[in-house]
């Protein structure tokens, strides 16, 4: 199976290309580059690889939560080139391709994947980690970081991503007891991306391009200024 993957809901781009389950990926911090490097980057590892885009089974592509922009552009790109080639669009989780940072083949462990969100928030999930990749163990909040619940009492979790450093570590302060360990500086990857989008493939989710739905999980995407300092005030 030949599959290309897009990354780009959060300050970092990234986008990858699985050949049989071998994976290939750029990835760069690239704040408001993504559209000027996203085509690019694809054409670089497909020609790297010698695969044309007609080659392709499917494309995969972070569908968010993350920022407003990046997970735009992620689904405008992919829906673009899978209508072009008349292809499946594997949409995945950005959260679940975060928490595929923390896993060590071959062990079992709950890990909580948090992205800092902004606007004194951030994106959650938990999941487990299974034969073939994840299990969701909570849905995906927007959520002040120290309202973040874990879905059971037990310790040991891991916990990756940007959100537990956000709001001067409020999610690190109240629930750190509860992590063996915490990567805060991980972002997700178009590599995880792909391995989980080729999982999804093989058990027949992939979508037509023009059914492709982002998660934003805000209800709104912005703040006005006045809102913005109305949650400030609210949470003093």
């Amino acid at each position: 199976m030949k599959l290309l993957a897009l990354e780009t809901s959060t300050e970092a781009l990234s986008v990858a290309l699985s050949i049989d389950g071998e994976v290939r990926e750029r990835f760069e911090l690239a704040p408001r580059r993504h559209a000027e490097l996203a085509l690019p980057w694809a054409d670089e590892l497909l020609a790297q690889a010698g695969v044309k885009r007609s080659q392709l089974d499917a494309i995969a592509v972070g569908r968010g939560p993350g920022a407003f922009t990046g997970v735009r552009l992620g689904i405008a790109l992919a829906q673009g080139i899978a209508l072009a080639l008349d292809r499946p669009v594997v949409p995945v989780s950005t959260l679940a391709a975060l928490a595929m940072r923390a896993v060590v083949p071959g062990t079992q462990s709950r890990i909580l994947a948090a992205i800092d969100a902004r606007m004194g928030e951030v994106y959650a999930a938990a999941y487990e980690t299974t034969a073939d990749g994840l299990r969701a163990l909570s849905s995906e909040v927007v959520t002040a970081p120290d309202a973040v619940e874990l879905p059971d009492a037990n310790d040991g979790w891991t916990g990756v991503g940007t959100g537990f450093d956000a709001g001067e570590g409020a999610l690190r302060r109240r629930l750190g007891a509860r992590f063996a360990t915490i990567d805060a500086v991980q972002l997700p990857h178009a590599a995880d991306v792909a391995r989980l989008a080729t999982v999804a493939f093989a058990r027949g989710e992939a979508v037509a391009a023009e059914k492709v739905e982002p998660a934003y999980l805000r209800n709104n995407v912005a703040l006005t200024i006045a809102e913005q300092q109305a949650l400030r005030d609210s949470r003093k």
